[in-house]
């Protein structure tokens, strides 16, 4: 991927003056990629684009209604977890329920660019 060279300024910047966040950052969004990676290999892109190949804006459509279907149900959890304050029962944590959401979020921009296949 390359990058402007106002985004590497950007990131040569948020780097130097952050060390130790972009560093955590990064080794966040590896754990998500290889969680990302373990889950498709679980289900493959049947049950985001729903048996189609993604050719039409209808297609997108019911996928990305699909994915806020499951985005909302994590919501729901993070809202049961934190601000209830109901105690975890099915074994999910307020971690585990954020890095669903930042994958479904990366799933999400895939599949609008008809990507996910």
């Amino acid at each position: 991927m390359e990058f402007s060279k106002k985004e590497e300024e950007a990131v040569k910047w948020c780097e130097d003056n952050y060390p130790e966040l972009t560093k955590e950052y990064k080794e966040i969004m590896m754990k998500q990629y290889v969680l990302f990676c373990q889950k498709h290999r679980n289900y493959g892109t049947g049950n985001i684009n729903v048996g189609t190949n993604l050719e039409t804006d209808k297609d997108v459509k019911l996928a990305l209604t699909g994915l806020w279907f499951r985005l909302n149900d994590k919501i729901q959890r993070l809202k049961n977890l934190i601000v209830i304050g109901e105690p975890d029962t099915v074994g999910e944590s307020i971690e585990d329920t954020f890095q669903d959401l930042s994958v479904y979020g990366i799933i999400s921009q895939i599949v609008q660019k008809k990507k996910f296949k």
